[in-house]
């Protein structure tokens, strides 16, 4: 792998890469991501410094309201475009890297950008979901996202896509006017659509999270990497690999609720940290 920059080992007694490597050497790691992991990629963190308070839509508002769900295809077919074209960053490489060697058993991530399975992964959980299918909450019948969008360009022509747009962590925009809006609906059976993505107030789906939590299971080790753990999902996870006693190391700029159950706790920017991280663990 060509150099990582080393993250800054903090002055003020803060855990260092060094000791994170002493923890995960000789050791198989299972991964979980957060959205700190993507924000190298353009995408923004919901909850990192400087982001701004937002109030996402719930999954009962979405299903009980018309007028909600115009809101979010309108605001999410704005955001669509520039969120699938985001690119894989250093930190998506690394993990893919450290597939490849043998020393992760694949990614779990809370993300729902696909970035993963793009960077080489080909071990993913996508916990939340991912942006690139759509459902239908009648019949169940699923949808390539391009698809629906391309139908939803034919049915509202009037909805251009600004060059400049504010995009929302789950891939959408804000949008006020959504009157005129045509809702895309199930060609199967002319129910709702929506996205395969985790709204608040959804659970996670029972198999997914036995698939994550296997792979914590069977890990010696797990990293956390860009997420905060307020969702409840990813603590599960933590408290997974502590029941087993195998140490957690956390990669995050802020404050996460497991930091004080981590082994290590590096307080640095998850591209880079993983980067150097597959640099020392590859062929240690």
């Amino acid at each position: 792998m060509a150099q990582a920059a080393t993250p800054d080992s903090s002055t003020d007694g803060a855990a260092t890469l060094d000791e994170a490597v002493r923890v995960l050497r000789g050791r198989r790691l299972a991964v979980l991501t957060g959205a700190g992991v993507s924000t190298d990629s353009g995408i923004p963190d919901y909850r990192g410094e400087g982001a701004p308070v937002r109030r996402p839509m719930t999954f009962q508002q979405f299903k009980g309201d018309t007028d909600f769900q115009k809101r979010y295809w309108a605001g999410s077919h704005l955001g669509y475009r520039h969120f699938a074209a985001s690119r894989p960053n250093d930190g998506h490489r690394a993990l893919a890297a450290l597939e490849q060697a043998g020393v992760t058993n694949g990614v779990v991530t809370q993300n729902v950008d696909g970035l993963h399975l793009r960077a080489g992964s080909s071990r993913v959980v996508d916990l939340h979901g991912t942006v690139d299918r759509v459902v239908c909450l009648t019949c169940g019948q699923a949808f390539a996202r391009e698809t629906v969008a391309q139908r939803m360009a034919e049915a509202n022509p009037w909805l251009e896509r600004p060059d400049e747009i504010r995009l929302n962590p789950d891939g959408d925009v804000d949008v006020d006017d959504i009157d005129a809006f045509v809702l895309p609906v199930c060609t199967v059976c002319s129910g709702v659509l929506k996205p395969d993505v985790v709204f608040f107030g959804e659970f996670v789906p029972v198999e997914r999270f036995a698939e994550a939590r296997a792979m914590v299971q069977s890990a010696d080790a797990l990293v956390i990497a860009g997420s905060s753990l307020v969702v409840n999902s990813g603590i599960r996870l933590l408290e997974t690999a502590l029941r087993k006693k195998a140490p957690v190391v956390i990669v995050n700029r802020g404050v996460t609720k497991g930091d004080a159950r981590a082994a290590v706790k590096l307080s640095a920017g998850a591209s880079e940290t993983l980067a150097a991280l597959a640099e020392r663990l590859i062929d240690a």
